[in-house]
């Protein structure tokens, strides 16, 4: 496994893979790789002929009072984990190497990116859509992988690519759990034992939304109050945000659930903000692809 700390370096190996005929997978992270992380390798490994994994914690996606600063860091176990899933490239820069003095340029989905968590972290979507570009310009990958639990991040960069033209795949990649059901993230091991225990209510507040619309017709704003009455009974989450969108592009919805939708959430547990996402069928819609 090679690892590149330079854009040169790593624009110089992908290069030569490009002309001996080999397609390359990419996963963007931020490190402190948990199981969501190598699903996502797992996945860019079974589907091309090589594989770069980035690690770059992203300044210009954290607002001025987020947890940059205490973002979960530990690049030598990610570089154990990736040797052990065959990874064929790490691009590890730091900022200063992604982002010139006086960059002046910009990547925003507009609507997107204001909605939802863009309207809680306002500019956090730019940041992702800017360096997500220019990870793709870095890198030059025929496919790149997210994981779906992000849902909002997957929707603005698939936007993203649509409307630049951008030429790469984009493969969402399912939710990886616990097995108390709570998404795997790596703001997980800054929860205290009690909200760790307290923080799987997220995944219930869907678990109870996907089994409503199962059951029959259900209105959207029924399966809003449904979540955020499961969430507020938390004695240890804060702030819950919940709404239900169009999965297709996160369009609001209303009246009755005719068409596929994502229930969006977000909670904070002490000072960590984490989310989830379902995705949730009509019940004449259950089985369909």
């Amino acid at each position: 496994m090679q690892i590149c700390r330079t854009k040169q370096e790593i624009r110089a190996l992908t290069r030569r893979w490009r002309a001996e005929g080999r397609s390359i997978g990419f996963a963007p992270t931020m490190g402190y790789l948990h199981e969501g992380h190598l699903a996502l390798v797992r996945r860019a490994r079974a589907e091309n002929d090589a594989v770069v994994v980035s690690i770059f914690v992203n300044p210009t996606q954290f607002g001025p009072n987020e947890d940059f600063d205490s973002y979960p860091r530990d690049p030598e176990r990610d570089l154990r984990l990736l040797r052990a899933e065959g990874a064929d490239a790490v691009f590890l820069p730091d900022a200063a190497e992604m982002y010139a003095p006086h960059a002046q340029t910009f990547v925003e989905a507009e609507r997107l990116s204001r909605i939802l968590i863009g309207r809680l972290r306002p500019g956090h979507f730019r940041g992702v859509a800017t360096v997500v570009t220019k990870l793709f310009n870095i890198v030059g990958p025929d496919a790149a992988y997210f994981g779906e639990k992000d849902y909002q991040q997957l929707t603005v960069i698939r936007r993203m690519v649509a409307d630049l033209d951008v030429p790469v795949r984009i493969v969402g990649v399912p939710t990886v759990r616990e097995p108390d059901g709570l998404a795997m993230s790596s703001r997980n091991v800054r929860l205290s034992p009690e909200d760790r225990a307290a923080a799987p209510v997220l995944c219930r507040a869907l678990d109870a939304a996907e089994a409503r619309a199962a059951r029959g017709p259900v209105s959207v704003e029924a399966l809003r109050r449904l979540i955020r009455e499961t969430l507020e009974a938390s004695p240890r989450g804060r702030d819950p945000r919940v709404d239900v969108r169009a999965a297709d592009d996160l369009s609001p919805l209303r009246g009755a659930l005719r068409r596929p939708a994502v229930a969006l959430i977000s909670m904070r547990f002490g000072d960590v903000l984490l989310i989830d996402q379902r995705v949730i069928r009509p019940a004449d819609q259950e089985n369909a692809p």
